[in-house]
């Protein structure tokens, strides 16, 4: 399998610090955008995209929602220690993300920052009326598994995040949350609390540019994949078959796959990588109930290499999406929820997203991968343009819309 001996190194780029975008500009849609269509670039600003929309594009939101996912105690000795709240330890597979409607007591997945520091039984954090006790219960290879209690019982932790946590943004950024963090580091259609980092193409997105597109009859539909910390994950490996992809959940709701299946002959828009992986993730699912009606809810999921190395008879996307559908309407449930730590890597056939709205990424990341999967050869050419042409890189940075080669 090709994939597996790609050289991470093949996809460096020179990314200068100055060209990273430490702070979003003053307003979302101002920022610029590359487009890049028939291997040609042009650039606009993020206010005119529906300019370069095909009619009757489908264009699909991720909307999850960054929750303030750092907390800081202080031990006996007053070291500080950080615990950066991953994800939940959750009883059950259907959507461990209710946790954070739990009361009184939780457990999660935490990367604690200063973990030899930690000496206490529990650690304790008092803040505008409210006591935070973290235990550490377990370590699992670089996270540890944490039990949080609280005071008031009654608060959920989602609200006794938004009292005590503090927004994560991204490690490059080198400086500290700002107030402008906490609007700016958030999309404007997030609903669905769960990321520990924003889906970063929606960022540009104002509530006046999705009725624009609207407006040219282009069809807008969210889905939720919860972003984890493995999307800052660097690849150390010096070839792939190395690399251990971060698993992420996803729920899409069954009337947006019935408008997805409705609306084949149109062009699939991703806004983001998040969205474009969840989507793509959507059709192995599909294949895999296509192959096995009964499976469990534990067993949807798709393997990081699994779109590679399936001897499965491949089906159409229609076949899969009509398994998804059948398989909800069977357990009643209106959701499709599932995992997938997939790997879009060049040698990918895409099977569903045509173009793809994203910022510009870091060198020698999966997401360059990715997108190096979507355009071939030219995604450097697109890049150079980007760092010839002004553009800021990176979360708060300017973006591209790239159709598939």
């Amino acid at each position: 399998m090709e994939q597996k001996n790609i050289r991470i190194q093949d996809y460096y780029y020179e990314l200068a610090s100055e060209k990273i975008a430490k702070y979003p500009l003053e307003k979302r849609d101002l920022s610029k955008i590359l487009i890049y269509k028939n291997k040609k670039i042009s650039e606009s600003a993020y206010s005119s995209l529906e300019n370069y929309l095909p009619n009757k594009s489908l264009l699909f939101f991720n909307d999850t929602k960054v929750i303030p996912a750092r907390l800081f105690f202080r031990t006996s000795s007053d070291k500080v220690i950080e615990i950066f709240c991953l994800e939940p330890i959750a009883s059950s597979d259907s959507d461990p993300y209710q946790e954070l409607n739990k009361k009184t007591s939780v457990k999660w997945k935490c990367i604690i920052g200063g973990a030899s520091k930690w000496k206490d039984d529990y650690l304790s954090l008092q803040h505008n009326e409210i006591t935070i006790k973290a235990k550490k219960i377990e370590k699992l290879n670089d996270v540890f598994i944490v039990k949080f209690t609280w005071e008031p019982a009654e608060k959920t932790f989602s609200e006794i995040l938004e009292i005590a946590g503090s927004i994560p943004i991204p490690p490059y950024l080198k400086r500290k949350t700002e107030t402008i963090d906490l609007l700016r580091y958030q999309t404007v259609y997030a609903q669905k609390e769960g990321s520990v980092a924003a889906p970063t193409a929606g960022l540009h997105f104002t509530d006046l540019l999705i009725e624009k597109i609207k407006a040219k009859k282009c069809t807008v539909l969210p889905l939720t994949l919860h972003v984890g910390a493995g999307t800052f994950k660097p690849v150390k490996a010096s070839t792939m078959v190395d690399h251990e992809m971060h698993q992420e959940y996803f729920d899409v709701d069954i009337q947006v796959i019935k408008n997805l299946l409705a609306g084949f002959h149109e062009c699939i828009i991703a806004v983001g990588t998040t969205s474009l992986r969840t989507l793509e993730s959507l059709y192995w699912i599909g294949l895999k109930l296509y192959k096995n009606k009964n499976l469990s809810q534990h067993e949807l999921s798709v393997e990081q290499w699994y779109a590679y190395q399936t001897n499965e008879q491949l089906i159409t996307k229609e076949e899969a999406l009509t398994a998804i559908i059948s398989y909800l309407e069977k357990t009643n449930s209106n959701r499709l929820y599932a995992k997938t730590e997939i790997l879009i890597a060049p040698g990918y056939r895409f099977k569903i997203v045509n173009a793809l709205v994203t910022n510009f990424h870091q060198p020698e990341s999966t997401l360059i991968l990715l997108v190096a999967a979507l355009v071939g050869d030219n995604w450097r050419m697109i890049y150079n343009y980007a760092l010839e042409n002004n553009f800021r890189f990176l979360s708060y940075g300017d973006g591209s819309l790239l159709f598939r080669e």
